[in-house]
């Protein structure tokens, strides 16, 4: 008897060239009904794999892993400065509180908060920190707050199209002010795993990100028959009070200073500096005491 696989002249009631086609199909089959069980099956598996809808699924897993910290972070640009404030968790009773931070200075005068997975964090820091020290070297004067967050999103950006890399599982707040001659401009950036990057008057990241965004929106509403936020006319004082109290409505609780920690950059003083304990339970004493639309009670 010939073999019956088309175009085969050899005997017997099978030959390994039809085996061959028998299983690829087999296989083909297979995977074509894996892929249609789910919207996502076999698009993840691969970050450079598009599914039939144009998305990228390890890219938006790498925002949802953002939000598995169960922090929320918060960034506020003022007229004369910049806040970025999140929650402190310390995870276990014999850790260093002070050890415990998603704050990290990338120049004296630039700084971010990460939120999002740790490691993820502290590796983009230190690459962000190599850049920052490369472009003074080779210019003789600091990074541009807003090249530095470019600096970052192409980082990003490229761990989204290499089949041997993932997306960084943080979304970062970048503040700082540049110093144009006489001029001196407050900078507020936020990049996400995506390598997406854009200056914002006040954004949020994490956990209760949508919540506070909504909150922020309302504060910063545009005038009637316009589509444009209005442009931030806060003091410094105002500045920190709109980001606690952002935090304090999307939290439904009252904040304590041990339980949060903040950054800013003022004109007065370019550097990336933390407020202390005493200083935090000052101006949430003084948000206590308000009774307007910054204190989100109108």
């Amino acid at each position: 008897a010939r073999c019956r696989s088309q175009g085969c002249e050899r005997l017997g009631p099978l030959c390994s060239s039809q085996r061959r086609s028998g299983i690829a199909a087999r296989r083909t089959q297979g995977s074509q009904e894996r892929m249609a069980r789910g919207s996502s099956a076999g698009y993840d598996r691969h970050i450079t794999i598009f599914s039939p809808e144009g998305r990228l699924y390890q890219v938006e897993y790498a925002f949802k892993a953002i939000k598995t910290s169960g922090l929320t972070s918060v960034g506020v640009r003022g007229a004369d400065s910049c806040v970025v404030l999140t929650q402190r968790k310390v995870p276990d009773k014999l850790y260093d509180p002070e050890s415990v931070t998603n704050m990290y200075a990338i120049t004296p005068n630039i700084g971010l908060v990460m939120t999002g997975i740790v490691p993820d964090a502290r590796a983009s820091v230190k690459k962000l920190r190599e850049e920052a020290a490369k472009f003074k070297f080779n210019n003789g004067y600091d990074i541009p707050v807003s090249y530095l967050a470019k600096r970052a999103a192409d980082t990003a950006q490229v761990y989204t199209q290499h089949a041997n890399m993932r997306p960084l599982g943080i979304a970062m707040i970048i503040i700082g002010i540049d110093v144009e001659g006489e001029k001196k401009v407050p900078q507020l950036f936020r990049c996400d795993p995506a390598g997406y990057y854009v200056g914002y008057k006040a954004t949020s990241a994490g956990a209760k990100e949508q919540e506070a965004n909504n909150f922020l929106e309302k504060r910063f509403k545009p005038p009637a028959g316009s589509n444009v936020a209005v442009d931030p006319k806060l003091s410094h004082d105002d500045t920190v009070q709109l980001a606690l109290a952002c935090l304090q409505n999307v939290l439904g609780a009252d904040l304590k200073a041990n339980d949060i920690e903040a950054c800013v950059v003022r004109h007065d003083n370019l550097a990336f500096t933390r407020l202390s304990a005493d200083e935090l339970e000052t101006q949430l004493t003084a948000l206590a005491e308000r009774d307007d639309d910054i204190a989100g009670r109108d």
